[in-house]
């Protein structure tokens, strides 16, 4: 299992329910990795998505609390041992899964991640919301950098696509 995240310079998240910014290349970048792969977020998150619906071209799980939930297009989760466990049974016959947030998902599920690509942008921006700094977890480590991208015509800042990896991953 993988994570998919998009920091700023403080590894902000979001700000007063989304996210702190979207940029373009990044969003496609996220629907190479993950297209016909499972996903797994919180209902916060899917609030994020156009139109509020789950993405299309995935399978999706929505992590929830609420055992009355029902989204069309997406299987509801309630319980954070049996995701892991059906999480594993996915990628043993080959699926890629990813976590893709928000924070209280990241936080439950990163122990168990061997990897994690994140979008870092080189601003700060107001936020509310925070990733883990993986550079300060033990076992974490930084494998891949792409050289400085710009995120778009008239942005000011840049971005790097970068991948971490988890020495220390727990099973599932």
């Amino acid at each position: 299992m993988e994570l998919i995240v998009l920091v700023d310079k403080n590894w902000a998240i979001g700000y007063k329910g989304d996210q702190i910014v979207r940029i373009k290349q990044d969003l496609e970048h996220f629907r190479q990795l993950t297209l016909n792969a499972t996903v797994i977020y919180g209902r916060k998150t899917l609030a994020t998505f156009p139109g509020g619906k789950p993405l299309e071209g995935r399978t999706n799980w929505i992590m929830t609390r609420n055992p009355n939930l029902q989204v069309e297009g997406a299987e509801i989760m309630n319980e954070f041992s049996a995701t892991l466990a059906k999480a594993a049974s996915i990628e043993r016959s080959g699926e890629k899964v990813y976590v893709i947030g928000g924070a209280t998902i990241y936080e439950q599920f990163l122990p168990y991640c061997s990897a994690a690509e994140v979008t870092m942008a080189d601003l700060a921006w107001p936020a509310d919301v925070y990733f883990p700094n993986l550079l300060e977890i033990p076992g974490w480590a930084e494998v891949s950098r792409s050289e400085p991208l710009q995120a778009g015509v008239k942005s000011p800042f840049t971005y790097q696509f970068v991948r971490f990896e988890n020495s220390k991953v727990l099973p599932y």
